[in-house]
């Protein structure tokens, strides 16, 4: 019997990469997104090519009932779920102070209300099973204050951290992935420009998970693919508070 993941924000990027990985490995999957045409066809792909079982859920994270439907399926004990990867995310393309109230609630509610909410339900399961994972999708913009994203992203490295803490001894392990910049749509979506940014500073998406996937086997808690972003988190976690703002504030003004 294979063993199923859930991953969310799975049509494209780190998303997709995780679940191109996870059915190569021999794993059915649940897919879930917002655009349910293209998720359906991301289904049909690896059916194809990998002879596993997909199901696809579509849900926009950020409305309270379709975020409590695919709750309901993470709990399913008939159909259990043995890997979750909290992939979604949302980018604002704008500052903290130029965002509207709304767009940073929704912000929110996908990257924050729905982590918590999927995490909470899919241990709740695995522990009683003994067995499971969570691989929760930071970023390496979560050890430095650049905003509203980041203070998102610096909540999922403190919540899966600590929820790994809570989880030993159980057979349920945690894991949060903190990339840096990954050749995806996220920036083309929330309007980013990166055209000053140099091509070694970008990562693929599918080099991210198989690195996150190693440090899983690893046991590793955090996972921060490619030697160059590692040692940028090393330094940047212990300089002063007032130099991380001031660097902070030469990007933005660049």
């Amino acid at each position: 019997m294979r063993n199923r993941a859930l991953v969310t924000g799975a049509t494209c990027g780190i998303g997709y990469a995780f679940a191109t990985w996870l059915a190569r490995c021999d794993n059915d999957l649940v897919l879930v997104a917002r655009d349910a045409d293209r998720l359906e066809a991301r289904a049909a792909e690896l059916r194809e090519r990998h002879g596993v079982r997909v199901e696809v859920l579509p849900a926009d994270l950020s409305d309270p009932a379709r975020l409590a439907r695919v709750v309901r399926r993470v709990e399913d004990p008939e159909h259990p779920v043995d890997l979750l990867v909290n992939n979604a995310g949302s980018g604002l393309g704008s500052r903290t102070v130029d965002a509207s109230p709304q767009e940073q609630r929704r912000q929110l509610d996908v990257m924050v209300g729905a982590v918590l909410a999927l995490s909470r339900a899919a241990v709740g399961s695995m522990t009683v099973r003994g067995h499971g994972g969570v691989i929760n999708v930071a970023s390496a913009a979560a050890f430095l204050p650049t905003g509203a994203y980041a203070a998102a992203k610096a909540w999922v490295l403190s919540y899966t951290v600590s929820l790994a803490g809570e989880l030993h001894a159980t057979g349920v392990f945690a894991t949060v992935l903190c990339p840096g910049l990954v050749r995806t749509e996220f920036h083309r979506r929330a309007g980013l420009d990166c055209g000053d940014v140099p091509s070694w500073a970008w990562l693929a998406p599918d080099d991210v998970v198989d690195g996150c996937m190693k440090d899983v086997r690893r046991g590793r808690t955090v996972s921060i693919p490619s030697r160059r972003y590692r040692t940028a988190v090393g330094v940047a976690r212990h300089l002063p508070l007032r130099l991380q703002n001031r660097i902070v504030r030469r990007a933005v003004a660049s």
